[in-house]
Formats: structure tokens, sequence, C-alpha cells
């Protein structure tokens, strides 16, 4: 589904979704389809079984967001790893 028919849907609500299409340019994650797990009273729930779901499957493209936000705007950070003691 499009960010648009999800917003439509689920108004006033937190939502865990996934992304099934997406792409990075430059360093914005542009979200192209998405499906959603479900659908919360509060962020507190949502991040719960966020983390849940991120326990069993870590390579799932998952994301947290209130169906509020007109726009969806995801800033990619490159993880430059742990650095050692010297």
């Amino acid at each position: 589904m499009k960010w648009n028919d999800i917003r439509a849907q689920y108004p006033k609500k937190w939502l865990l979704v996934e992304a099934l299409k997406a792409r990075t340019e430059a360093d914005q994650r542009i979200l192209l389809q998405l499906a959603v797990l479900g659908s919360f009273a509060d962020s507190k729930t949502a991040l719960k079984k966020y983390a849940q779901i991120h326990r069993e499957t870590p390579e799932r493209e998952l994301y947290v967001f209130h169906s509020s936000r007109e726009r969806l705007a995801v800033t990619e950070r490159k993880w430059l790893g742990i650095r050692g003691a010297r």
C-alpha cells in the first residue's frame, strides 16, 4: 500500500509497517510499498511489537509511524562500527 492509502484507512493510529519496496536516494530512504503489520493506540505498544518481530526476523525493514504524518521522511545513517580501545 501507499502511505496516503494507509493514512486514510488508519486515522490517528500508531502503525507498525514493513517496507516491501524501497530505495535510497542520497541519505533518504524512499518507502514505495508498505504493509501494515499492526495498528496501536499508543507508541509504547507499537514499539514492543516492533522489538518482538525484529528479534525474530532482523532482516525485515520495519518502522513505527503515527498516521498523522503527511509525508514519510526516513534519513539513513551510515553505521561505522564499534571503535576499539587503544
